[in-house]
């Protein structure tokens, strides 16, 4: 099966490693292209390119200051990303609790127990 054009939604968007850099990066506080550039250490093209993708699927807004496109995160239309990945973070969650269970219970059972009276 082929796989979805990265402009499609969202979660093909976010699929890209540097797209999700630049979320990140402007979940702060909106930024014109060329603060990305220079903080993220991507070329202005890439970056362009980046954005536009982020814009198409609305996970970007973008508005003018002068001569000066400024962009920033669109929250609500992440909150799907972040409600689908919170199953996954449940799940993993429970599984850490279990492996420290065990763990807990290992190094119970290896070592002494310090309430018990020594006999001499």
């Amino acid at each position: 099966m082929a796989r979805a054009a990265t402009t499609s939604d969202a979660f093909n968007a976010v699929a890209e490693p540097r797209r999700r850099e630049i979320l990140v990066y402007l979940a702060v506080k909106e930024r014109p292209v060329g603060d990305i550039v220079a903080s993220l250490g991507m070329e202005q093209p890439s970056v362009s390119k980046h954005l536009r993708v982020l814009l198409n699927v609305g996970l970007v807004y973008v508005r003018r200051d002068g001569r000066q496109k400024l962009y920033r995160t669109n929250a609500d239309a992440i909150r799907p990303l972040h409600e689908w990945a919170g199953t996954f973070e449940r799940y993993w969650q429970h599984q850490l609790l279990r492996i420290k269970e065990r763990a807990e219970d290992k190094m119970n059972k290896g070592l002494p127990n310090p309430n018990a009276k020594e006999r001499t």
